[in-house]
């Protein structure tokens, strides 16, 4: 490294302690990059910590000695230019790292100005350093202990000053501003050690610990893992804290809610971790399998993992298994008007369905097949059973595009995880109800065009292609669904509509334009099954 590229400007020595600086870093540069012994090159990280101690401390002890802060606004902008010099080694950050971060941590309580710096140095280490050398350094500094202690005596304080009317505004604003720079501070600490912890994965026995002391705060908070993972105790503390000043926070809210859902996929990874946060994930877990609403509610809260670029895949496979846990469950017998309005919780929907395509190939149709199976809402299952149909097109084209055409007899034939029997096995789910009969017309006339157009795309595409991926074109296929699907549904949507015919109330009108297109789609399966089955042998 050239020393004369990294020295601090020329122009910024007429401050003498800047000129100090300059000489202490100099120095410090000079005998890591020298390849001297370890002792001198400790010494001079030390003397640099503690000429960056005697500027902060006068700042700090006195707030209104203007040329201490002046002072330490100025060491520590040149201290931040020097790290940001591109010609720097690797060698002098990774040296000064182990020590540099808690010294000028202490410059953030001197002014907002300071603690932007100050942040901006930290981020300058965590970029350029090993995220698993930070974890370690910043959990050193002991910000959660010196936290819990600090804000009980803050609120204290301002409850106190406040409740007393000696006090002139402007005190009680410069008193305020100071809170709010403190609160700042945390938030800057909670979310340095979140972002480095979640770039180091979860595989050592450390990170196991940091896990453990997280979840030892959800009890001292009153959260639980399924109020976590629903959004309902992120949504009720966030609006004590935020308030009004959402859209100013979006960014930090997307932070929290990532958080609460890792949360819950610790206690998944570790059952340590669970046992600590005093929560029965088995429990919670049942929970959502027979409670539809919670169960779309936590699907959406899950997407900030998938969403996520910076979290390990691991921790996405560990979601994925969890979205499968709570899918296969069984769902209450007993309707629930609240559940078969799927607006009451679209924004959970929404989300949760824009999880699905962040899902890989092999466990999307096993999720999506779990939640049409476990779904009591028409509208829902319809909605899903179009998106099937739209990854089955998609799965085609790209068949085609590649020209991968796969005989039924291919062991590639396997892996298609939408062109697979499980799609018959949908269609009948609908088409001839567990327990029994055709479905209800014209409630279920949705889901039932859903389900018709569903499997008259993978006869029309299989014949086509001629493939028989979900056994559609065999002949016993072909006659169970001509005979225990489609022709109970034509005589029942007949019935109805000649029930309807000669009436011309409102209900009527209603009832026949909405099995219109049920009986146009169904007669056009109906054709196409019986020219199937003159042909088969």
């Amino acid at each position: 490294m050239s020393t004369e590229k990294t020295e601090l400007d020329g122009s910024s020595s007429t401050n003498p302690l800047l000129l100090r600086l300059q000489q202490t870093l100099t120095s410090c540069s000079k005998s890591i990059d020298g390849g001297g012994d370890l002792s001198q090159s400790q010494t001079s990280v030390s003397e640099l910590v503690n000429f960056l101690d005697s500027v902060s401390d006068p700042a700090i002890s006195d707030p209104e000695n203007e040329v201490a802060i002046t002072n330490a606004l100025e060491v520590l902008s040149e201290t931040h230019k020097f790290l940001c010099s591109t010609s720097l080694d690797q060698e002098i950050i990774d040296a000064l790292s182990f020590e540099l971060p808690k010294s000028v941590s202490k410059f953030a309580g001197v002014s907002p100005k300071c603690l932007e710096i100050a942040d901006n140095i930290i981020d300058r280490f965590v970029e350029t350093c090993s995220p698993r050398d930070m974890l370690s350094i910043l959990c050193e500094r002991r910000h959660f202990e010196q936290i819990k202690v600090a804000v009980p005596v803050i609120v204290k304080v301002v409850k106190a000053i406040t409740s007393e009317s000696d006090y002139e505004d402007s005190d009680l604003e410069s008193l305020f501003d100071r809170v709010i720079n403190i609160a700042d501070s945390i938030q800057a600490v909670s979310s340095k050690l979140a972002s480095v912890s979640i770039s180091t994965g979860y595989k050592s026995s450390s990170h196991l610990a940091f896990g453990l002391r997280l979840a030892s705060f959800l009890p001292y908070c009153g959260l639980s893992y399924l109020d976590l993972l629903t959004g309902s105790d992120v949504d009720k503390m966030s609006g004590i804290v935020i308030g009004e000043d959402e859209d100013d926070n979006m960014s930090f809210l997307s932070d929290v809610y990532l958080g609460a859902s890792l949360s819950v996929i610790w206690a998944q990874i570790y059952e340590e971790v669970a046992q600590t946060a005093k929560q029965d994930l088995i429990a919670v877990k049942g929970e959502l399998q027979n409670n539809q609403t919670k169960r779309w509610q936590a699907i959406g809260m899950l997407k900030n993992i998938f969403s996520s670029i910076h979290l390990p895949w691991d921790f996405k496979r560990q979601a994925v298994d969890f979205l499968l846990s709570i899918t296969n469950g069984n769902v209450s017998e007993k309707l629930n008007i609240e559940h078969n309005d799927c607006s009451l919780c679209m924004t959970s929907l929404f989300s949760a369905l824009q999880v699905l395509a962040d899902i890989p190939d092999s466990q999307r149709f096993d999720i999506m097949k779990a939640l049409i199976t476990n779904s009591d809402s028409p509208s829902m299952i319809a909605i899903l059973l179009d998106l099937v149909r739209g990854e089955m097109h998609i799965e085609s084209t790209r068949r085609m595009q590649t020209s991968e055409v796969i005989r039924t007899d291919d062991k590639a034939c396997k892996n298609t995880s939408f062109w697979s029997t499980g799609i018959l096995e949908l269609v009948e789910s609908v088409l001839r109800p567990p327990k029994g009969g055709p479905p209800v017309l014209p409630e279920n006339g949705d889901v039932v065009l859903s389900a018709l157009n569903l499997y008259r795309f993978v006869l029309v595409k299989e014949s086509a292609e001629k493939t028989n991926y979900t056994g559609v074109m065999s002949k016993n296929n072909l006659q169970k669904a001509y005979n225990e699907w489609l022709l109970p549904l034509r005589t029942l949507v007949t019935g109805i509509a000649a029930e309807n015919k000669s009436d011309y109330d409102q209900l009527a009108i209603d009832t026949v334009c909405a099995l219109n297109p049920v009986e146009m789609v169904l007669y056009r399966c109906i054709e196409l099954v019986e020219e199937k089955l003159k042909h088969s042998t």
